[in-house]
């Protein structure tokens, strides 16, 4: 695939009032061969908005220098006098027919698509796809026909360019009608035109061509005044909030009108907070105050009651909501250098929105050149590859589904700090004002605080015939796994026993109650999404056990880790008291650690019962404490879904 050129060309402020007369947003696309910037300098010429001496000037330069006169050299010259800094726009093309003015979006390449998507940019109401007839339809122009379709543009001419190289012949047209148009009916995009043009010789561009009599419809620039101005004004109101500004006492939200209209004395509701205020005004930037805005209009407003309100909030009008969710479907455009994973975390962008995000599924690959389907599910996403799949956020977002409202109905994905990939949304549920009212006081669920945490709760039962030992790698363990930014916390007999445990005592039935009451403190823990490691005195099968039951009851994840300890070993004193440690195991470079003997209660080894089939085994005798962490953790990964990372112990 070859590389895109950029199609930007900047009249000088000398033209025309760009701020007096209509204007319709249109983007060109095309392969890089395909002679986009010929057909925009002719544009310019034959519309008559080039400055005044401009084209003759160029000739003139070209007369001098020997060399054979081209249209984008149009392109350079306003280049240069953008890099002078005395251009009406950086990153747009004006031009005027007798109907109207006209505003050439930049796009030079798939990244800048991407971009567009989530910027005022994306609101271009016209294309044109230009398709060279010598070479006819090649893969990035149908790479083309799938971002003009993620862009929601719905009035698309696409120009069968240089038809002087087929010697004009209708035939050579007639076949790149018939392919291109297929491929796009199946995406959903509507074609308006197709037109032959010769854009070096002015063919079909503003004046009809002698050389193509078998073509009877309309030139380029009649393809463009039949278009409609588009914009979103008679849609539910979307106000996505870009920035809060304060100017003297008044508190200023700034954003961009994306769809419907916004009037003094509407009542907004903000989501996905679900507050609501009265517009007390209407604020512009040097331009005078109204009392109306309408999509396509970036204004300010301010409130008649103060609520709490950031950027990627987004304001309606409380009978027309957006969807609140964290969880939806789409069709994404992937362009990322690294597959898009299955499972992974990628930065999602929608309209001013940004959130972390996750890929739950992905339930469909699409060739973008065939339209063919995979047959086989699969894990990951190749760049150029388009996919339908689920996505899963952080905390729930505002949004619609993208055939109502387009602005709010497209999303772009961050991999690291690329911009990777584009969507739009589908199947999103609606739901009427009280359902997301009732919705957002539900309780939290256990799958919203994995997400959250980055991990699953779980207990870990960590058990031994020597409980110091194993109370010191719980701590070890904890710290490691905090380092790793993990939730994850030691429940130990001593802050049972002062609390909830202060009323039983030692007889077999108060232990066996007292580790009941643990293994439910631990389930507990597990259910808010903490790591619960109890190095508990369970020396029987049937507490652990228990302990078991417990958890899985409520569907948590139980780990029975069983800490085999070579008896006899050297003795080590913590605190006041003496206990069996392994010679050299329980080093702990990176902090100090303080056990004293009310932290455990003494179990003889001659009561221990070890596990018949723990889900964990790690061996004191083989390995150093460190070396067993390092177990667990990988355990964990696989158990509680911990993203895999270095970590420190």
């Amino acid at each position: 695939m070859q590389p895109e050129q950029s199609v930007i060309v900047t009249p000088t402020t000398e033209l025309f009032d760009v701020q007096t007369q209509e204007q319709l947003r249109i983007v060109i696309v095309g392969h890089v061969d395909h002679g986009k910037s010929t057909l925009v300098g002719r544009l310019l010429h034959d519309t008559h908005s080039l400055p005044e001496g401009r084209y003759q000037q160029i000739q003139e330069a070209c007369r001098r220098r020997g060399v054979k006169f081209e249209w984008a050299f149009l392109m350079d010259a306003f280049q240069s006098e953008r890099d002078q800094n005395i251009t009406i726009d950086t990153a747009q093309t004006w031009f005027r027919t007798d109907k109207r003015q006209y505003v050439i979006i930049d796009a030079p390449g798939h990244h800048e698509f991407l971009k567009n998507m989530v910027t005022g940019a994306a609101g271009a109401e016209a294309a044109f796809l230009v398709i060279a007839a010598d070479e006819g339809v090649q893969e990035q122009s149908r790479q083309h026909g799938y971002l003009l379709s993620l862009l929601g543009i719905d009035q698309v001419a696409v120009l069968v360019n240089k038809m002087d190289l087929v010697e004009y012949q209708q035939e050579a047209f007639a076949r790149i009608e018939k392919e291109y148009g297929s491929f796009l009916n199946q995406l959903r995009v509507q074609v308006r035109f197709f037109i032959p043009i010769a854009a070096r010789h002015g063919a079909n561009i503003a004046a009809r061509s002698p050389y193509m009599p078998w073509y009877e419809g309309l030139t380029a620039v009649e393809a463009l005044d039949q278009c409609e101005d588009t914009r979103d004004v008679e849609l539910p109101l979307r106000f996505p909030i870009q920035d809060i500004y304060r100017f003297d006492d008044r508190r200023i939200l700034a954003g961009r009108v994306e769809s419907g209209n916004l009037r003094v004395g509407d009542k907004l509701t903000f989501w996905p907070r679900n507050k609501t205020s009265v517009v007390r005004s209407i604020e512009r930037w040097s331009a005078p105050r109204k009392e109306s805005a309408q999509a396509g209009e970036s204004v300010g407003i301010t409130l008649s009651e103060q609520i709490f309100v950031e950027r990627g909030h987004v304001a309606s009008h409380p009978e027309n909501p957006p969807v609140v969710t964290d969880r939806f479907r789409a069709r994404l455009f992937w362009l990322g250098r690294a597959p898009l994973t299955g499972g992974a975390r990628y930065k999602l962008k929608l309209a001013t929105q940004e959130i972390e995000c996750e890929i739950e599924a992905i339930e469909k690959v699409i060739n973008t050149t065939t339209l063919e389907v995979a047959t086989t599910k699969r894990g990951e996403i190749h760049r150029g590859e388009v996919a339908e799949l689920t996505v899963h956020t952080k905390y729930p977002i505002s949004l619609d589904n993208y055939s109502r409202i387009a602005a709010t109905g497209r999303f772009v994905l961050v991999d690291a700090t690329e911009l990777s990939g584009g969507g739009i949304i589908h199947d999103a549920i609606y739901s009427v004002p009280s359902d997301l009212t009732v919705k957002s006081l539900t309780n939290v669920t256990r799958e919203q605080r994995h997400f959250r945490n980055g991990h699953k709760g779980g207990v870990i039962w960590l058990t031994a015939h020597s409980q110091p030992e194993v109370l010191v790698l719980a701590r070890q363990l904890e710290r490691a796994l905090f380092n790793r930014g993990m939730a994850a916390m030691v429940l130990d007999e001593k802050t049972a026993l002062a609390s909830l445990n202060s009323d039983l005592g030692f007889s077999a039935g108060d232990r066996a109650e007292g580790m009941r009451r643990l293994g439910e403190i631990a389930r507990m823990f597990a259910q808010a999404g903490f790591i619960a490691l109890t190095p508990a005195a369970s020396p029987y099968r049937a507490d652990r056990q228990r302990a078991r039951r417990i958890a899985l009851r409520d569907g948590c994840e139980f780990i029975e880790v069983f800490v085999r300890i070579p008896v006899p070993s050297a003795q080590c004193s913590v605190g006041s008291s003496q206990f069996s440690v392994p010679s050299g195991q329980l080093a702990v470079p990176s902090f100090q650690l303080s056990v004293s003997s009310s932290d455990f209660a003494v179990v003889g080894s001659t009561d221990y019962e070890p596990p018949r089939s723990p889900d964990l085994t790690v061996d004191h005798e083989k390995s150093s404490v460190e070396a067993s962490i390092t177990q667990i953790i990988d355990a964990l990964i696989e158990r509680l879904q911990l993203p895999p990372a270095d970590y420190a112990i």
